[in-house]
This record gives structure tokens, C-alpha cells and sequence, in this order.
């Protein structure tokens, strides 16, 4: 028994690109908590999705590791997204024009 080796276990830790990340997801949403009760009046929904739009993208670059393929991959993302966004403004549309 005494000749058997064990491994060293190994604490796994995050890098520090997701501990960066992941402060600036929370800094974020405390900005959006903290301006979500302050009166800016019509600059509430521009600001809102300047922040969400921010989110996403740290998600995209990070969880997704765009930042690390090639363009053809990031192209093909970004086509995604735009077609995300058509859908959405398809919904809006219907919903803003019915009477």
C-alpha cells in the first residue's frame, strides 16, 4: 500500500479573464439597478440597451470565445445576432401598429 502514488489533487481555478468578466457583469448590473430609479426621462431606454448591448457583448467575447476564432466564425455570429434583431423589430412593429 505504501508504494501506491496518488495524484495531487488539483484546485481548479477560474482565469482571470472570467473573473474580469464576471466583475464587469455585476458593475453593470448594478448600474442598470442604480439608473433603473433615477428620472432620466426619455434617455431610460437608450441607456438600458447601451448597457444590455455592453452584457451581451462581454458574453459573446467571453463565454463564447469569439475573440478567439476567425472571422468567417465571428461573421457568422454577427449575422445571428442581425437576424435577432429583425425578428425582434418585426414583433415591435406588429405590436406598435395594431389598433
Amino acid at each position: 500500500m505504501s508504494g501506491i502514488r496518488r495524484p495531487k489533487s488539483r484546485i481548479w481555478r477560474p482565469s482571470t479573464d472570467l473573473v474580469l468578466c464576471w466583475i464587469g457583469l455585476l458593475t453593470l448590473l448594478g448600474l442598470t439597478v442604480t439608473l433603473s430609479y433615477q428620472p432620466l426621462a426619455s434617455f431610460n431606454f437608450p441607456v438600458a440597451m447601451t448597457i444590455a448591448a455592453i452584457k451581451a457583448g462581454l458574453v459573446a467575447a467571453i463565454f463564447m470565445e469569439l475573440r478567439h476564432r476567425s472571422g468567417v466564425v465571428c461573421a457568422f455570429a454577427a449575422a445571428g445576432f442581425f437576424w435577432l434583431a429583425i425578428l425582434l423589430w418585426l414583433g415591435l412593429m406588429d405590436f406598435l401598429t395594431r389598433v
